[in-house]
């Protein structure tokens, strides 16, 4: 877990969206550690809710995860929550993700020994799910994340819904905690021009996997009052199977069979330039296109030179 060459994403979703001086402490707290790249986050007041993508190598990833831990359940108070997105805890999901040729199992070990962290030292009941599952009932997330705060604080936490860390009762105000393994997705919403929550809802069915939809596809219908409009949320888990543009274009479809058209899209966190690079290759019919034709990554590559007060060059 300590190998420096190694890479991990780290997509971790907090259950806050509204107050800016919570959200710049959880940025500053990741920015905080040597190593670590806070590539992305946003964040959501409908949703209350945001989300933050880290790049590092194991072991700092996992410290600047700690010190976002900490301010999370310091500062989200899930008993005064209210979002439209299901969510268990005031640090909701957190998700490690093998990056280049890191292997899988790194990302496991890095998502036991969080989770271990997050109970031992926060009192924080764990549920492990995907790739870091202890059992098989957890390996989807929803199985128990769409639960919400509300119907599992009524749980007892024994038995089948025992934590694979920590007590088996919710904590007062930070509420649980999902950490997992897995391979990369897109996280993606599909903005339609209505107010209908209903008709997102049913395009949502149609869509996901679970309703026969696309494989790997997860989808959830969502009202946006402060767009004006409802949104069908995603995640392409399986996006080297299933691109982007295909998801788009099954959710203009099935919109359109209740007279609704597209009003936008969101990413949410990062996405590998090859998924991109599909997307234009469908809609420009630039079937050919290869990212060694991508300008930018020719100069990411190449070395930079700047000048310092003294006139010598640093690099």
């Amino acid at each position: 877990m300590g190998d420096w060459l190694q890479l991990i994403q780290c997509v971790p979703n907090f259950s806050e969206g509204r107050d800016d001086e919570t959200l710049s402490a959880l940025a500053g707290a990741a920015r905080s550690v040597p190593g670590v790249a806070l590539v992305d986050f946003s964040a959501d007041p409908d949703h209350h809710r945001s989300v933050y993508t880290l790049l590092g190598p194991p072991e700092p990833t996992l410290e600047a995860i700690k010190k976002m831990a900490y301010l999370a359940v310091e500062r989200i108070d899930l008993a005064q929550h209210q979002g439209v997105h299901p969510r268990i805890g005031a640090l909701d999901v957190l998700p490690f993700v093998p990056y280049g040729e890191t292997p899988l199992d790194v990302a496991v070990q890095l998502a036991h020994a969080a989770g271990e962290w997050l109970a031992e030292t926060l009192q924080l009941p764990v549920f492990l799910y995907e790739a870091a599952a202890r059992s098989s009932h957890r390996v989807n997330l929803a199985a128990f994340r769409n639960m919400g705060w509300e119907k599992l604080s009524k749980l007892s936490l024994t038995g089948e819904w025992a934590p694979d860390f920590g007590p088996d009762r919710l904590h007062p105000s930070a509420g649980a905690a999902a950490v997992g393994a897995r391979n990369p997705l897109v996280a993606f919403n599909v903005e339609l021009a209505t107010s209908s929550v209903e008709v997102a809802r049913k395009v949502a069915a149609r869509v996901r996997e679970k309703g026969g939809g696309l494989v790997g596809v997860k989808a959830l219908g969502l009202p946006v009052e402060g767009r004006g409009c409802v949104q069908v949320s995603l995640n392409i888990t399986r996006p080297g199977d299933v691109p982007l543009y295909r998801v788009v274009e099954l959710i203009r479809l099935e919109a359109a069979r209740h007279g609704v058209s597209l009003a936008g899209s969101e990413l949410i966190g990062a996405i590998r330039l090859e998924e991109l690079l599909e997307v234009a290759r469908y809609y420009l019919g630039l079937h050919g296109l290869r990212r060694e034709q991508v300008l930018d990554l020719w100069a990411a590559a190449l070395p930079t030179e700047r000048s310092d007060r003294d006139g010598e060059i640093e690099r």
